[in-house]
């Protein structure tokens, strides 16, 4: 998929925590949170500017979504430290969650298309795709990017009602 259709599944991946998140009170972390998944959306596509990395290869693994999640989450937990203990503890969790989700909800895209990903190489290296839409189709870019506004949008509207 294209960079609009990665923000889009992003916002659908996101959307189960953006929900829980309001309807507990947190609306502007989930926010923020929503913010930093949508923004982190392309990072694994950082492999067509480094030279001998394949694309699809190393950086569109769960692997590297792990990776990901770690850095994210010691940042989470480094911003928390000033806020005691359990503050960090939460923060680096939420961290965590978010820098995964936002890789884990790129790749998830990418098997939408026929090139597919090997989201578990180099340990097994079985291609994954539903071979749906080409990466290049504007209108499943498009659509995608409207799903996932409408999907967080309608979580964010649902946890507001619950938290009341």
């Amino acid at each position: 998929m294209h960079q609009k259709g990665h923000y889009g599944a992003a916002l659908v991946a996101y959307a189960p925590v953006v929900f829980i998140l309001t309807a507990l009170g947190y609306t502007t972390l989930g926010v923020l949170g929503g913010a930093v998944v949508v923004g982190g959306a392309m990072l694994p596509d950082v492999d067509q500017r480094i030279p001998g990395v394949k694309h699809r290869g190393p950086t569109h693994t769960v692997w590297f979504a792990l990776a990901v999640g770690a850095v994210a989450g010691v940042g989470g937990l480094l911003l928390g430290t000033s806020r005691g203990v359990l503050a960090a503890l939460g923060t680096g969790l939420f961290g965590a969650v978010v820098g995964t989700l936002a890789v884990v909800a790129h790749i998830l895209a990418d098997v939408l298309t026929p090139t597919g990903v090997r989201p578990f190489a180099p340990v097994h290296g079985e291609k994954y795709t539903l071979d749906v839409v080409t990466a290049a189709n504007p209108i499943a870019n498009y659509a995608l990017l409207v799903i996932g506004v409408v999907v967080a949008g309608v979580a964010v509207a649902g946890g507001l009602a619950l938290s009341g």
